[in-house]
């Protein structure tokens, strides 16, 4: 309930507090009564956060205080934003001249006045709703009879009858194993091992089935499930009472401390099988796991959880084992399915074959959600036109079928247990169509600009975000989607049986409003606060004129929108984003200068061209990303843009004054061309807080000014190296080269060796350009924290591999060249490239390539190399043991249809034979003419900016 709350009680109290400051002491007609709002709001606060607690239903009066008091908050942010703006506006016009100066002060006595007036007004809502809340004493109502406890909706997974359980057999029967296997002495050492998912994959009933199956292989044994707010002393009685199977005198008043002993004293010498199901917090596993004494008889621990972190918790990293349960294959979703309509598990009517694959598409592969919607079909007529409205309904009208309801209980306990500041962030994520990608910048970014993200002692906003985004992922209520080289997960999804529950609890709370989903209903019984156009899915979509778009913070547009209202009647909004609005009309973003509140501006919009030259009046703004649009050129008032933090473009030329944007952290991909001011390479650095810098160099080598060029470039690197600096990526088109000393002749030999002090932050350096160094670098040696590394090296040696395998902190590797100075295998021994976990080689002729010692390169999960047709395929793959992923690049100019495919059987064979069994990715690069004897063409398209996050599966001939 606190969720959407959460959000705008944050700021507005902060704004208020802000309000009571020496900086708006001028305010002394109304210093009282702001003091008032901050004091009364804080208190609503509080009984808020105490009422999200409470695990029943409130009543009608509570809910609608609550909704008052929500939207009485956005209207407070709303008037005190416009009054700091025009204050704002006041100082900008001292410092423009004696005639403006005066016009604004003028126009700052009115904005005082207004403001008067209405935090008189504002006052008058607060005041009564704190009178509604003690007549209607809405806390004594709430807590006096306390919290009701409902009954458990997961009960029924521990009774499930094992003939009616589908595909359970293969990870059941591979925990048994991990449970029981072991290797001399640790067979008898006690075992943990924690099964973790989100909500609804089964992991009770999946626990339930090992329990089945070993419980009569241990002398005692106990099955208990917590609850979010566990009663740890009836835990503890129910472990004792299962595993001891007696009674004890006074059980119910022992304490914590006695219980535990008691079951620990029992426990000693036994050799005990216990599950702890569905643990919620670290404190309740650390309480429990007190009472399992340690002992070396055989003794074993599962644990399930929804929790990434408390499932480590939970294990020890010497013994122990955390086991991700998995959504149902295809297969098994099809069969659980037809099970419960038909009883069949696999017979399906020709007329329900394409509708039934949509509901399991829409399922996702969530055993709960498959036998919720299959429940409800078997109960309705068997025709194509039910099916489809059963489909089309879900998310809406399926509310209120009481089974869908017992779903929704059991994926709201996730959404419950969340803390305030985090479902306020995962609710956001409802603005996202159905299946969308989100990638974590981009939304850490938009919860910034929305305010959610909230800082002291002068943490980075975007860490903090960043941390919120792990926590969700975590806590199994988003799914990862890719991954980046680092581990990091770099887009997720939301399962679409959570985004309908996270859809519903926006509706109720105001929080976002939907316009163009199929299943969604536009609701405007309040102002709109944060807008979702989702254009997809129907044509022809219009806002209707009867909704009040003044008070919206956020629009969301997905796809082409018809007939959209000018941005001027969004005047207070913070986020602007839109996804492939590819024929929307240009003129829409003409009025962009008027959004004075505006954070976040990002534009997937092929037909525009320009911005109006007014846009530096957007001083708010901190994000700024138009890559995929037709600017080539920004206004030069950008740089006017004092809190600007991002800017991401495509090809523009670097602005005239860049180093104004103080606040800047992240700028690319800016181009340098031989109409650039060199002035502007000097400026970058000034800016003091950049940490990516992305530049495309197409500077040729007969330009007139190149040294100059050369010059500003070497001076803000090494300005940039000093201070803040995480990544660097240079590229170049063809014909265009990178300023090195043996090019020019003079002591330009900055990127080769002298940049001195070297750049010690630096995790990402990528020379994609074609420019190979003739050495590694010599400050790349003394980069501990390098991690990324995309590099050309012409020719390649033994050093080179010597110096890039030494340094400490490196994940990823692509390595190019031309050529070998050896004609011998380059040799990768063991003791390089401890952490390495992907290693991209190519290298075309005049060597043979690599070799890998035992004990070479033992993180490694992705290998991309290329091999000569026919020649020597040994070349120590089976010493890589933590492979993954392996991609063999065949050359096969000159060699006969015969070598190639025995040079592929070959390698097919040796990664058969890897412990990890990776994915086999095999290209075929040479001569033409394979393509005539049976070689499939299949020319696969890579996006480059992605590359190290993707794994392409095909066969590629070229």
């Amino acid at each position: 309930m606190v969720s959407a709350l959460a959000g705008v009680m944050t700021s507005v109290i902060g704004k208020l507090t802000t309000l009571l400051g020496e900086e708006y002491a001028k305010l002394k007609g109304v210093h009282r009564e702001v003091e008032f709002m901050k004091d009364e709001l804080s208190s609503m606060n509080a009984l808020l956060q105490r009422l999200a607690e409470v695990d029943r239903d409130l009543d009608v009066q509570t809910k609608q205080w609550r909704d008052q008091v929500r939207e009485m908050s956005y209207d407070i942010e709303d008037c005190i934003d416009d009054f700091m703006k025009n204050l704002g506006q006041t100082d900008i016009a001292k410092r423009a001249g004696l005639v403006q100066s005066v016009i604004q002060q003028l126009k700052a006595l009115r904005a005082r006045h207004q403001i008067s007036s209405q935090i008189q007004g504002l006052k008058a809502r607060v005041e009564d709703a704190s009178k509604r809340r003690m007549r209607y004493k809405l806390d004594e109502r709430t807590f006096e009879h306390g919290i009701s406890r409902a009954i458990d909706p997961r009960l029924p997974s521990l009774y499930a009858e094992p003939d009616g359980l589908v595909g359970i057999d293969k990870p059941r029967d591979g925990l048994i194993k991990c449970l029981m296997e072991g290797v001399g002495a640790s067979v008898q050492q006690q075992k943990v091992i924690s099964i973790v998912g989100p909500g609804g994959l089964g992991k009770t009933t999946l626990a339930n089935e090992v329990y089945r199956k070993l419980e009569g292989q241990f002398q005692c044994r106990a099955f208990v499930s917590l609850s979010q707010q566990p009663d740890v002393k009836k835990i503890l009685r129910s472990i004792l009472s299962q595993v001891s199977q007696q009674e004890y005198a006074n059980i119910d008043v022992w304490d914590e401390e006695k219980l535990i002993n008691a079951i620990r004293e029992f426990l000693k010498n036994k050799r005990y099988f216990v599950i702890i199901d569905d643990i919620w917090s670290n404190q309740a596993w650390k309480i429990i796991k007190c009472a399992l004494f340690p002992n070396d008889v055989g003794s074993k621990i599962m644990t399930t959880t929804r929790s990434i972190t408390i499932a480590k918790l939970c294990c020890s990293p010497q013994h122990d084992h955390v086991y991700e349960i998995m959504p149902l294959t295809e297969a098994n979703s099809k069969s659980l399915f037809l099970k419960r309509i038909f009883g069949l598990g696999d017979m399906c009517p020709p007329k329900l074959e394409e509708v039934s694959s949509e509901i399991m598409k829409k399922c996702g592969g969530s055993p709960l959600a498959i036998i919720t919607v299959a429940s409800l079909l078997a109960n309705k007529a068997s025709t194509n036109e039910e099916w489809e409205r059963v489909y089309n309904s879900i998310g809406s009208t399926l509310e209120k079928d009481p089974g869908v309801e017992e779903m929704r209980k059991i994926l709201s306990l996730s959404y419950d247990d969340l803390p305030h500041h985090l479902k306020t962030c995962l609710l956001y994520l409802s603005i996202f169509p159905e299946d969308c990608e989100i990638k974590r910048d981009q939304l850490i970014r938009r919860w910034i600009a929305e305010g959610f993200i909230n800082t002291e002692g002068g943490q980075d906003l975007e860490e903090i975000g960043d941390g919120y985004f792990c926590d969700l992922i975590n806590r199994s209520m988003v799914q990862p989607v890719r991954i980046q080289y680092d581990g990091r997960v770099y887009s997720c999804r939301v399962h679409d049986m959570i985004l309908d529950l996270l859809i519903s609890k926006s509706i109720e709370e105001n929080f976002v409003t939907f316009f163009g989903g199929q299943n969604q209903k536009l609701v405007l019984q309040h102002k709109i606060r944060r807008l979702s156009l989702n254009c997809y899915s129907r044509e022809h979509i219009a806002v209707p004129s009867t909704a009040i778009i003044s008070h919206c913070r956020s629009l969301s547009i997905f796809g082409y929108a018809e007939q959209m209202p000018p941005l001027s009647k969004f005047r207070v909004l913070r986020v602007l984003d839109i996804e492939n609005g590819e024929d929307m009309e240009s003129s829409f973003i003409e009025h962009v200068s008027t959004l004075c509140q505006l954070k976040y501006l990002r534009l997937d919009v092929r037909s525009i061209s320009a911005f109006p030259e007014q846009l530096g009046e957007l001083q708010h703004l901190q994000t700024l990303d138009i890559r995929w649009t037709k600017i080539r050129k920004l206004p030069k008032s950008i740089v006017q843009l004092q809190n600007m933090t991002c800017l991401r473009v495509n090809n523009l030329e670097l602005p005239e004054g860049i180093g104004n944007l103080h606040a800047l952290q992240e700028l690319r991909e800016i181009k340098v061309k031989w109409d650039s001011l060199a002035s502007s390479l000097l400026e970058l650095g000034s800016l003091t807080k950049l940490r990516i810098l992305g530049l495309r160099w197409c500077i040729i080598d007969t330009h007139g000014n190149k040294e100059i060029f050369v010059e500003n470039l070497v001076s803000s690197l090494c300005k940039l190296g000093r201070l803040n600096l995480r990544s660097l990526c240079i590229k170049s088109d063809y014909g265009y080269s990178i300023p090195l000393k043996e090019m020019y002749g003079y002591s330009i030999d900055f990127l080769l060796d002298s940049w001195f002090p070297s750049p010690h932050l630096l995790q990402k350096f990528q020379m994609d350009a074609y420019y190979f160094f003739p050495r590694v670098p010599v400050w790349i040696a003394s980069l501990d924290n390098l991690s990324y590394l995309d590099i050309n090296i012409n020719p390649v040696e033994e050093e080179a591999l010597e110096i890039l395998g030494g340094l400490p902190a490196l994940l990823l590797l692509c390595l190019s060249s031309e050529s070998s100075a050896q004609k011998q295998r380059l040799v990768i021994s063991s003791n390089m490239f401890i952490c390495l976990n992907d290693f991209r080689f190519t290298c075309w002729s005049n060597g043979k390539g690599l070799t890998f010692e035992a004990g070479a390169m033992p993180s490694l999960e992705k290998l991309e190399v290329p091999l000569d047709a026919g020649k020597d395929l040994d070349f120590g793959i089976q010493h890589l043991s933590s492979l993954m992923h392996v991609t063999v690049k065949i050359i096969c100019g000159g060699a006969t249809v015969q070598e190639v495919e025995a040079s592929e059987d070959a390698i097919k064979s040796a990664v058969t034979h890897l412990p990890n069994h990776p994915t086999l990715e095999i290209r075929i690069w040479g001569d033409e003419n394979m393509a005539e004897v049976g070689f499939k063409k299949n020319m696969v398209e890579e996006d480059q900016g992605k590359a190290e996050e993707e794994i392409q599966t095909s066969t590629q001939l070229i």
